[in-house]
């Protein structure tokens, strides 16, 4: 029976989680494969439930397992949600400035924006131009231009075809949700909307006519002008 150590440094709940992802790990499980019970765990390790509950409500919180209440826990799925707790600490505490989050954002959106070119479906193709298209029109409810802008770039992300990079764009969410209020506020003139609008409309297109290198620009460029004025 294996069982965890007492004197790594790790306290027992630290090495049971250790287990239960090296359990998963070797055992191949899958997104909504389900895992042994506490008991199951506790036993083998040679450790108490309190430990595994523990254990099990780290894992929770990590999004690595879906516990629900009565049922087994199943192994989770990649979680953008994590990332974005973790930027929103290191903002509000100073580690990182604003800059540095547009600055990784930019830099990842215009691969998506190449991907999206490469890989979108045609439904896919045809949403972002519709958000891009309907982003702005003078009969949408307060906020609506908020949430059409954040769906847009959530749906390029998705379009890209790379899970991991949909994830940290949607781990962005947060902070998009302040940030892009703000820079729609810095288009105080029609002549300054109808650009900004103008620039979502022909990265969309870009990504419909299936021209990677320009997506890429146009999404350097949406970044340079409309990103880059609230940091100016």
């Amino acid at each position: 029976m294996a069982s965890v150590a007492h004197d790594t440094g790790k306290s027992l709940v630290a090495q049971a989680v250790d287990e239960v992802k090296k359990h998963i790990r070797e055992a191949g499980l899958r997104v909504g494969d389900t895992l042994p019970g506490e008991s199951y765990f506790a036993e083998k390790l040679g450790v108490s439930r309190a430990v595994m509950r523990e254990a099990f409500g780290a894992l929770a919180a990590l999004r690595l397992i879906d516990v629900a209440n009565g049922r087994r826990a199943k192994v989770g799925a990649l979680d953008g949600s994590v990332i974005a707790d973790s930027l929103e600490h290191a903002l509000s505490t100073a580690q990182i400035h604003v800059s540095d989050v547009w600055d990784v954002r930019r830099t990842i959106e215009m691969r998506t924006a190449a991907l999206a070119a490469r890989n979108a479906t045609p439904v896919q193709a045809a949403r972002i131009v519709a958000l891009a298209e309907a982003m702005g029109h003078e009969d949408q409810p307060h906020g609506q231009t908020t949430e059409d802008d954040i769906d847009f770039h959530l749906a390029i992300a998705e379009a890209s075809g790379n899970a991991l990079f949909n994830q940290i764009v949607v781990s962005f969410v947060p902070l998009m949700r302040i940030s892009v209020p703000k820079a729609w506020q810095t288009r105080r003139t029609q002549d300054e909307k109808s650009d900004i609008l103008g620039r979502h409309r022909r990265l969309a297109w870009a990504i419909a006519n299936r021209d990677p290198e320009e997506a890429e620009r146009a999404m350097a460029a949406h970044f340079d002008e409309a990103i880059g004025s609230l940091l100016r």
